[in-house]
């Protein structure tokens, strides 16, 4: 099956697809569940300007807020999923486009809320919050108290909201523009001309034909490049807006405005960089290792993403990749390994295969009260593999969750949650390392490790390095011009490629095709998480029940404490550079091993 064509999604046998309908055995249910959530928003409404009178009266708000998020967020959910297995399908298009609609005048059925109660008396919701039917809320209500010198008056609240669609400007223009308008050309094949997209970049980017890699690179870059300054424009734009809302909410800087509702400390952001700047080193040897592999007198950065391995001969059945994972996960104990098991098979929480408009790649999604689903595209591949492992830990992660913690904790902070599908990766890694025998097999582990750490760790670092000096810029009283934020990238990309990497004329662009910049301070988050979770899957691998049963907790919290408090939980503190330099350290001892191997 896995080799064939694509089917039409009523030709894919049942016990390959998610138990979607278990979320709503009757359709109709639905549609009752959108109409009661839109009801219940109003009735909300019938608390405003009343809130905090009472600690009863606050209680109950807070309880007809979360059955109401908890039933909106339910439909929202099923309509997602129903359009993600064929997009193609104009019933569940428009289940999904009266599921959004739902969701929006929620939200503004419920926007007071937040200002209201922070324009309360504070003292007496603090008394509040130490009765005993209010503890479950007490996180909740503190950290929204804790952002109270950062809100405005009715009135300028009020100023901002009207013009907060406004202000998402620079960032819709731009998807428009790079996911819509712009024109990549065509690559030369042996089979003929194909078409340039953002979807296919990176496989022509891995061809062993250096000819179709520099192709797809030069003309990815040109086209952004033919578009430098209003791209530039652009996102000085969306560079001006975050320090201005930092300054007229009366942060520190734009920095500050985007960790302390999280209470992350700005060392964290900078040790990031600092600790991946003394370890460039190992990055250059990699880099000077991936030159005399490759044999070419001069390395381009269109030679990075092709794989110094060629793939290795590997296929299995779904059942199969189900037994590796479970094997990996072994240091998990046998609860975690039941649960996945018993999930990923006879509960259906994966809908597994592809089929016609079936959205690609792959997530881990639900309500919570869903079960937590998985959308693959299997095609019985080693990424596959991973694949897998990677989504069900997500799913393990909201498992645990929505088993200890309510509904208003039942969530993940970004900071917090690639963590646990990282540790399952590396877990992976750790297991196929020591059960392999095949020199060829371990090489492309090995590569493979090595280049999820060049790709997450020190690229999105440089990326966060990159963004930070753009919003300092602005806030010493500069402009971004195209010019300048070449230059400055250009340079970057040297500074963590190294020596061996050439000029390339066309890499001061890269800049701007990356969408994560227009939500600024977002991407140092994949870097901190894949550390944290490479030093817990460490701690637990040569720990015992202890370090396993730490970690185990951590998956319970949810939103439940602030993101360091609860990665510390699990034995980590990323308020130290301790855990960022462990990865790095490993990182290191890859290389070693791949030079000796090559």
């Amino acid at each position: 099956m896995n080799d064939r064509e694509p089917k039409n999604r009523s030709q894919i046998d049942p016990s390959f697809k998610w138990d979607i309908e278990a979320m709503y055995p009757d359709e109709s249910r639905w549609k009752e569940d959108l109409d009661e959530a839109l009801a219940m928003s109003e009735d909300f409404l019938a608390f405003r300007g009343r809130l905090t009178e009472s600690k009863d009266t606050l209680l109950r708000a807070l309880e007809l807020y979360a059955a109401l998020m908890r039933k909106a967020e339910h439909a929202l959910v099923y309509a997602h999923m129903r359009h993600d297995e064929d997009n193609a399908d104009a019933g569940y298009t428009e289940m999904n486009s009266k599921a959004l609609s739902m969701i929006a005048s929620v939200s503004a059925a419920c926007s007071w809320f937040t200002p209201e109660l922070l324009a309360g008396d504070e003292a007496l919701i603090r008394s509040y919050l130490e009765e005993e039917d209010m503890a479950v809320y007490r996180h909740m209500i503190e950290s929204i108290l804790d952002e109270k010198a950062h809100v405005l008056s009715p009135e300028e609240e009020k100023l901002l909201a009207e013009i907060g669609e406004i202000m998402n400007g620079p960032d819709e223009i731009y998807s428009v523009l790079a996911d819509a308008e712009m024109d990549f050309g065509t690559i030369d094949l042996p089979e003929g001309r194909t078409t340039l997209t953002h979807g296919n970049y990176i496989h022509f980017m891995e061809s062993e034909d250096r000819e179709i890699r520099r192709q797809a690179f030069e003309q990815m870059h040109g086209a952004y490049g033919r578009l430098n300054h209003t791209i530039a424009t652009m996102y000085a734009y969306s560079v001006k807006q975050d320090c201005i809302k930092s300054r007229i909410r009366r942060y520190k800087d734009s920095l500050d405005a985007a960790l302390a509702p999280e209470h992350i400390p700005e060392k964290v952001y900078h040790n990031l960089i600092d600790a991946v700047h003394q370890a460039l080193p190992a990055m250059h040897r990699y880099v000077a290792l991936r030159k005399r592999v490759l044999g070419v007198e001069q390395l381009h950065m269109y030679d990075v993403y092709r794989p110094l391995i060629h793939s290795v001969n590997f296929k299995v059945t779904f059942e199969e990749a189900v037994d590796i994972c479970c094997r990996a996960l072994a240091p998990l104990g046998e609860d975690y390994i039941k649960a996945f098991r018993r999930g990923v098979l006879d509960e259906r929480w994966v809908d597994i295969y592809e089929n016609k408009g079936k959205t690609s790649g792959a997530y881990s999604f639900g309500s919570y009260d869903s079960k937590p689903y998985i959308l693959m595209n299997f095609k019985g591949t080693l990424h596959d593999v991973f694949t897998l492992i990677h989504e069900g830990g997500h799913s393990m992660h909201s498992y645990y969750t929505r088993k200890t913690q309510p509904y208003i904790y039942g969530s993940h902070s970004i900071f917090t949650a690639e963590v646990a599908s990282t540790v399952n990766e590396t877990l992976l890694i750790h297991y196929l390392l020591k059960n392999t025998d095949d020199l060829d097999m371990r090489r492309y582990l090995i590569n493979f490790y090595i280049d999820e750490f060049k790709s997450t760790l020190y690229r999105q670092t440089m990326f966060a390095e990159f963004e930070l000096h753009a919003h300092q810029v602005v806030e010493q009283g500069g402009s971004l011009s195209a010019e300048m934020l070449n230059k400055y990238y250009a340079g970057l990309n040297a500074d963590y490629f190294g020596p061996d990497m050439d000029k390339d004329d066309f890499i001061c662009y890269e800049w701007s095709r990356i969408p994560h910049f227009y939500r600024a301070y977002y991407v140092y988050q994949y870097a901190t998480g894949f550390s944290a979770a490479n030093a817990i899957a460490n701690r637990i691998l040569r720990g015992g029940e202890a370090e396993r049963d730490d970690y185990l907790r951590f998956l319970t919290t949810g939103d439940s404490d602030d993101p360091i408090e609860l990665l510390r939980i699990a034995g980590v503190d990323m308020s130290t550079e301790e855990p960022i330099q462990s990865a790095l350290s490993t990182f290191g001892e890859l290389v070693d091993e791949l030079e000796q191997l090559l």
